[in-house]
Parts: structure tokens; C-alpha cells; sequence
């Protein structure tokens, strides 16, 4: 331990941090730029080379010129998915509600107290929604 003296090793790991922290941003860039839809391609192409070739200038020249409409970006695509995901409960909370009267009509026509013929028009009737 003599031989990497304390400080050192801090400064190691500060750069590993840092290390790790430019590839997160360098992704998160990557993935907002790969998601933009009003990019063109010649644009995305234009800016993963210029990305690629200089890594650094290209990033902050990217939250520069882009970094604010990457948040609004990032808000709508959460909004659309939290929607999308209402509306999946929404659906699925209307099926089982469908699945429940289903199970208990069949119940009634296996107890017999109601008839094969009343039973397909009740069942007829929670399927088509009324």
C-alpha cells in the first residue's frame, strides 16, 4: 500500500467515475437523438459522426444547440407511455368486468335457473356491450 499512496487512489477513482458518467451522457445523447423523429437521417448521420470522431465537442456542441428540447422530448415520450399504459388498465379493468358477468351467468345456467336460450342472449348482450 506504500506504493499507491491514499490520494492516489481517490484520484482513481474520481476519473473512473467521471469515466463512467461521459458514457452515460454519451448514451443518453445517442438514444435522444435515435428517438427524434423530426430529425432526418442525413441529420442523425451528421451528428453520430460528429459524435464519434469528436466525442467530446460533439456532445457539448449537441446539449448546446439541442439540450433543451431533449427534457420536452423526454416528458412527451413518458406522457405517451403513461397513457398508453391507462389506457391497457382501462381495457383490461373493462374485459375482466366482462369475464366477471360471463362466469356468473354460466353459473346461473349450470344451476338451471335459467335456460340455454336465456343464458345466449344474456351472454350475447355482455358482449356486445349493452
Amino acid at each position: 500500500m506504500d506504493d499507491y499512496p491514499l490520494l492516489d487512489l481517490f484520484w482513481t477513482m474520481l476519473v473512473f467515475f467521471m469515466w463512467i458518467l461521459w458514457f452515460m451522457l454519451l448514451f443518453r445523447v445517442i438514444g435522444d437523438l435515435f428517438r427524434d423523429d423530426n430529425v432526418s437521417g442525413w441529420g442523425k448521420t451528421g451528428w453520430t459522426v460528429a459524435l464519434v470522431l469528436l466525442p467530446f465537442a460533439g456532445v457539448l456542441i449537441y446539449l448546446i444547440a439541442r439540450g433543451r428540447g431533449m427534457g420536452e422530448r423526454e416528458m412527451m415520450r413518458l406522457q405517451a407511455s403513461q397513457e398508453a399504459f391507462r389506457t391497457y388498465v382501462r381495457e383490461t379493468a373493462a374485459t375482466s368486468g366482462t369475464t366477471d358477468e360471463l362466469v356468473r351467468l354460466a353459473d346461473l345456467k349450470r344451476r338451471g335457473d335459467i335456460t340455454g336460450d336465456e343464458y345466449e342472449r344474456a351472454k350475447s348482450k355482455v358482449l356486445a356491450g349493452v
